[in-house]
């Protein structure tokens, strides 16, 4: 438990600092060097742009709707985030297992509700029906015996 608790807490902070602390100090930082080493030394730009604040307020606006479209673009139009995905399913255990579990269980949800249909008509069942059940329990044992450890990775 304090083992899971130190990384999980050192992954709260680096997703803290990068996701939000970083992000904006790195925002303000590149207004501010943008500003004074090149706006306020070029006349023409310090004209467009008189004041530190005004060129924030005017780089804000039009730089925050261009990033959410890049970000919509990564999101849904490109293969960059197909590939993240990917790559992401294929590295961890539980987003792998959850995969495993839905290949295996939705021929079962299928196959039972077969069954079902089958018993409420009041039908006998066959015995390759049953036959099949027991394959079916047969799999889904032996799949559950081959679960992953993810506590131990």
């Amino acid at each position: 438990m304090h083992k899971t608790l130190l990384f999980r807490s050192w992954f709260y902070f680096r997703t803290g600092w990068s996701t939000y602390f970083a992000f904006i100090l790195s925002a303000v930082n590149t207004l501010t060097i943008t500003y004074y080493l090149a706006i306020e030394k070029a006349p023409l730009l310090k004209s467009i742009f008189p004041s530190f604040l005004y060129y924030g307020m005017v780089v804000i606006l039009i730089i925050i709707p261009i990033l959410v479209l890049i970000g919509y673009i990564h999101f849904k139009k490109s293969g960059s985030y197909k590939a993240e995905a990917d790559i992401g399913m294929e590295s961890n255990p539980y987003f792998s297992r959850l995969w495993q579990n839905s290949e295996m269980m939705i021929p079962l949800y299928v196959e039972m509700l077969e069954l079902l249909t089958k018993l409420s008509r009041e039908e006998d069942l066959t015995n390759d029906e049953i036959e099949k059940i027991a394959k079916i329990k047969k799999d889904l044992l032996s799949h559950v015996s081959k679960k992953p450890r993810t506590d131990k990775i």
